[in-house]
């Protein structure tokens, strides 16, 4: 019998998904792919593989799961297996870059970027910029090495000390800072390539913004669930009845590049304009503001991929008879 795959390096992550299959009794598999070994000339299962490997994997010593997981896409693909988040979601996670350029072709504007590699290419990117500028790595999620600066300077002693943090791949973006009128960014969540729901995010304690409860425990820059002392409002709350053209354009990109489930965070400036600066196809959600809102993305989740399950079996049934998959 075919089953649903989840891909994924991060146990803590999935464990609501766990609950959202039980709840709805179905049959799923994880495959934890921190490493492994792959047999190219044995053919995969029949089944539904949901992707969500990350680009924050090697903060958690997962260094090649990335790389691992390209390969199990390759060989799963190649087999005509139904993949959500497939290879070409799996490049968008792992690289702003790709997700800035593939961005723009659907209308979408991006605050303006400059890719650097070595310290003083980083230095001279920053040279390009007017006024205040980000520096972020190009491989990173839980916005790791996010860093204003409003002046080279400040960044020149950054980048030529013993606290400069190198991303990953090697790439460091240099971003202009767009100034919001208020310190919050929103996050467009989508299941099934439609619009679930939007999340007002407050940005006042940090950069590192991870949507899941794990997050909560022992890391102060990442204020999800109850509100911090600091902030009078819990840090995500669901906006109702949210509606804007963006969700169409974002609708295009993600159809049209692999994604079936993902979160597309976006900022407004002081004019009013939407710059959107990063795309997670490893979504995850804050119980609370869920819950406040009646609103649940891992069951959304569960029951699309049950959907999708559900047709595969119907189509192995039509050409191999019911008994096949009994």
């Amino acid at each position: 019998m075919s089953k649903i795959y989840v891909i994924h390096e991060n146990s803590a992550w999935v464990e609501p998904l766990q609950a959202a299959f039980q709840e709805l009794k179905l049959p799923y598999e994880e495959w934890f792919l921190d490493e492994g070994k792959l047999d190219l000339s044995v053919p995969p299962p029949e089944g539904v593989f949901y992707n969500r490997m990350s680009a924050s994997s090697h903060t958690r010593d997962h260094r090649y799961a990335p790389e691992y997981t390209a390969a199990v896409l390759s060989w799963l693909e190649s087999h005509g297996r139904r993949v959500v988040n497939n290879s070409r979601a799996l490049q968008l996670e792992i690289s702003k870059v790709a997700q800035y350029v593939a961005l723009q072709n659907y209308g979408v504007k991006t605050p303006r970027t400059i890719a650097a590699v070595g310290k003083q290419h980083i230095i001279e990117a920053a040279r390009q910029m007017t006024g205040s500028f980000i520096t972020k790595h190009n491989r990173a999620g839980k916005g790791l090495g996010v860093k204003l600066f409003h002046h080279i300077d400040a960044l020149q002693g950054y980048v030529n000390s013993a606290q400069f943090e190198p991303s990953i791949d090697g790439i460091t973006l240099i971003q202009q800072y767009i100034r919001a009128p208020q310190p919050f960014i929103t996050r467009v969540e989508f299941v099934g390539g439609k619009f679930l729901y939007a999340v007002r995010v407050d940005t006042s304690l940090g950069f590192e913004l991870c949507p899941a409860d794990v997050c909560q425990i022992g890391d102060a820059f990442c204020p999800v669930g109850e509100s911090a002392p600091e902030a009078p409002a819990p840090r995500f709350q669901i906006i109702e009845d949210f509606d804007n053209p963006i969700i169409q354009r974002y609708q295009r990109f993600i159809a049209e590049n692999g994604i079936g489930i993902s979160g597309i965070e976006f900022i407004v400036d002081e004019a009013g304009e939407i710059y959107t600066y990063d795309v997670n196809t490893n979504t995850n959600y804050n119980s609370d503001a869920e819950a406040a809102a009646g609103l649940y993305g891992m069951r959304a989740i569960a029951r699309y991929l049950g959907q999708e399950l559900h047709a595969l079996n119907a189509r192995w049934a039509s050409v191999h008879g019911s008994a096949a998959i009994a």
